[in-house]
Parts: structure tokens; C-alpha cells; sequence
């Protein structure tokens, strides 16, 4: 096998005929939007058999975004707790800063198959909208990323180069100002433009075929976390541990684990800074969401009992949304995935331990995975590993990480230039 048929998925997350995973997902959209869903779940079906198509993606990964990742062993910090040996997946080294770009790539490929010439993207912490317009600017589309206003004011660096390199950025207002009203806008604007514009949806959530094709998109970092953890580190880990927002970077490294006797999967949703409703962005392991439908598919949603979305919080963008990707719902509901908490406090102190122990800056959405692994190392053995996809750099969170940390000097310098 040549390295760029390396890693191809041969045992995909697919769903039924009806697009669902188990109870969970489905295609509710308008019917405008019915057409275009069609061609995709085509297009998706045509490249799972393609070994052109894996060709051309993967050759796109290495040469423009600089896989393959390593992995990186946490030595100081796991010496520094006791326990068990905490080893990174580092998807903050690929080409802007996180695991997106895997999935911008390939959806790229598609929308130039499909003769589509503008894309639209939605984004949270702001790296998904980064890695579509650097993808936007290497394919030559026109693009618009849609991003809540209240996380456009949290990722102010991620807007300005998103800006930078051509894409218009629309900060929508409604509703929490964040992902799902973002989501909501992206989904008006494709059923306005279906027959020019490919939705290039960011994790693996919404209507059929989205979270089967992101999922199989975010594999590779599975793959090759499998593929490094047996040739270089002495076998496979005893726990895989990764953040979860929608679900695209927990599902990547997962596909690579799933099925492996003694490989305790985990989830960590975000624990915000408490148990109230609106307070944390817990869907699965806070037991307080429930099944529904909205933005175009049925999965477990943070709800009233009259169905509709309550409000969420999180120190981190990323994973301050209301639902979860019908796949990982279905894992949890059969027990193949594990979902746990991390809440704010103990992200930002999880955050710290890694920069002053490693050197490595993670973004917040990351943190929470390190916070759970921090957590449960001590209670394990010297000889187990836990594995952790580091999905994100926290360059991106400076502002935040420096509020958080009671650090105001960055407010003292913005103050300074805006007098001068």
C-alpha cells in the first residue's frame, strides 16, 4: 500500500438508509435544500469508493497542511501527577491550528467536483472559519463564514485573518450570538443559493449526509493515532480522551479506537461553571438534554420541555453549542463511548499545568480533555497510557486565557493604541 493509500476507511460510520445512527440523526430541512442533500450523499457515496479521490485528499493534507501529526509524550507532567502516561495527539500542528483543516480539505475537493463556486461555513471558536478560507483562497472560491457575534468578539484574531484572506465574515446577532444562530444563518443562506453554494458544515452534526462524511473526513487522525501508538509507543493506549462540541475531532481520533478490547473511549463535554441550565453546554453527561429536532437533524439538545434551545456557556467557543453529533449520541445511548464534564475552573488549571509541565499552549477546547485526563491519571497505573487528541492551539484564546487568568494587560495595550 502506497502512503497515499495509507490509512483509507475501510469500516466508515455510515448510518441507515434513513441517515440515522441508531435513534439519532435524519434529514429535517426545507424542501428547497432536499436537492442539494442529494447530490452531496451522491458525491459522498461516489468518493468512499474512490481511491482517487483518498489520493488527491491526502496528497492536499501533506503538502498543504503538513501531516502527518505526531504524537507527543507527556513525560514531565505525567511524572508530575503519578499514574498513568499521557501521550498527545497533536492536531494543533496542522496548517492553521487545528483539526479543521482535515475536513475543509476534502470538503473542498467535493464542492470542485460538484462545479460549485462559492462556499459558506458556520464557526464557533473561529478555527473552522480559518481553515475554510485558507482552503477557500488555495481552491479559488468565494467564501462567507457566519459566526455568532458574541464569538466573534471572543476570536477577534481568528476574524481578522479570516478577513485577511478574502472570506466576508457575517456576524449574526440573533438569538445567544453564538454556533447555533450561526448555524441557522449558514442554513438560510444555502437554501437561497443551493444551485451555486456548498455548505462546507464544520463537525459532524446536522441534516444526512453531513456527520457520516465529516466523520469519515476526521478518520485520518484516528488512523494514524493507532497506526503511531503501536510502532512507536509499545502498543495501543488504555484510554482515548478527546473534548466534544459538535464531534468532529472526538469522532476523528475514536474511528481509530472503536472495537479495541481494554480501550476505554471518552468524551468530555463542557461543564461551564455550573449544573443550572444555561450555565454549561453538558448534553449527554449533565443529563440534562433530550431528544429533538433542529438545524436540520435529531440528536440529544440542551431543550425546554416545549422544545425549544436554551442558552449555553462555556469559557470555550468551540464548545459552547446546544447539541451533539447524532453519531456520539448513538456511541453513548450504546455504551461504546464514555461522556464526561470538565468545567471552567479546572480547564484553565488543566491549560496552565500543560504550558508551565510541556511548553505547550492548548486552545480551551482541547484543555477540557487535558482536565479529564489530569483527573483520572493519578488513579490509574505507571505502565497505562491515556491518549489525548489535542485538537486545538490556544493562539486563538489569548484574550480569553488572559481574562481567565486575571491578566488585563492586554486591555492596558488595546487602550494604549487606541489613544495614539
Amino acid at each position: 500500500m502506497n502512503e497515499n493509500e495509507q490509512f483509507f476507511p475501510h469500516n466508515p460510520l455510515l448510518p441507515d438508509e434513513a441517515g440515522y445512527f441508531g435513534n439519532y440523526g435524519g434529514r429535517y430541512v426545507p424542501e428547497i435544500l432536499v436537492p442539494n442533500l442529494q447530490q452531496l450523499d451522491a458525491a459522498f457515496k461516489e468518493i468512499r469508493s474512490s481511491k482517487t479521490f483518498w489520493k488527491n485528499y491526502m496528497q492536499e493534507l501533506r503538502e498543504f497542511s503538513g501531516r502527518a501529526t505526531p504524537i507527543t509524550p507527556c513525560r514531565n507532567l505525567s511524572k508530575h501527577l503519578g499514574g498513568a502516561q499521557i501521550y498527545l495527539k497533536r492536531e494543533d500542528l496542522n496548517h492553521t491550528g487545528a483539526h479543521k483543516i482535515n475536513n475543509v480539505v476534502g470538503q473542498g475537493l467535493i464542492a470542485k467536483m460538484l462545479g460549485k463556486k462559492r462556499i459558506i461555513a458556520e464557526t464557533g471558536a473561529g478555527q473552522h472559519g480559518v481553515a475554510t478560507a485558507t482552503m477557500a483562497a488555495r481552491f479559488g472560491l468565494d467564501a462567507v463564514v457566519y459566526m455568532g457575534a458574541e464569538d466573534v468578539e471572543r476570536q477577534r484574531p481568528n476574524v481578522f485573518w479570516m478577513e485577511k484572506l478574502g472570506t466576508k465574515v457575517v456576524a449574526v446577532e440573533d438569538g445567544s450570538r453564538t454556533l447555533k444562530d450561526a448555524i441557522n444563518e449558514a442554513l438560510r443562506d444555502w437554501a437561497s443559493n443551493v444551485d451555486s453554494t456548498h455548505y462546507v458544515l464544520g463537525t459532524a452534526c446536522g441534516p444526512d449526509p453531513f456527520p457520516a462524511l465529516v466523520a469519515w473526513l476526521q478518520s485520518i487522525i484516528g488512523s494514524e493515532a493507532k497506526s503511531q501508538m503501536q510502532t512507536q509507543y509499545g502498543g495501543l493506549p488504555d484510554a482515548v480522551v478527546a473534548c466534544v462540541g459538535g464531534g468532529s475531532n472526538a469522532l476523528g481520533i475514536f474511528q481509530g479506537f472503536l472495537g479495541e478490547a481494554g480501550v476505554k473511549i471518552i468524551g468530555v463535554e463542557a461543564g461551564g461553571v455550573g449544573t443550572k441550565p444555561g450555565e454549561h453546554a453538558s448534553r449527554i453527561s449533565g443529563g440534562q438534554g433530550t431528544p429533538g429536532i433542529a438545524q436540520g437533524y435529531h440528536t440529544v439538545f440542551l431543550q425546554t420541555d416545549q422544545g425549544q434551545m436554551i442558552d449555553t456557556h462555556s469559557v470555550s467557543a468551540g464548545l459552547d453549542y446546544v447539541g451533539i453529533s447524532p453519531i456520539l449520541a448513538h456511541l453513548a445511548e450504546t455504551k461504546e463511548i464514555e461522556l464526561e464534564r470538565a468545567q471552567d475552573n479546572a480547564v484553565v488549571e488543566a491549560l496552565e499545568m500543560l504550558m508551565k509541565f510541556e511548553g505547550i499552549i492548548p486552545a480551551l477546547e482541547s484543555a477540557h480533555a487535558i482536565a479529564h485526563a489530569i483527573k483520572i491519571a493519578p488513579q490509574m497505573k505507571p505502565s497505562e497510557k491515556i491518549l489525548v487528541s489535542l485538537s486545538g492551539r490556544g493562539d486563538k484564546d489569548i484574550f480569553t486565557i488572559a481574562d481567565a487568568l486575571g491578566d488585563k494587560s492586554w486591555k492596558e495595550f488595546l487602550r494604549y493604541k487606541g489613544n495614539q
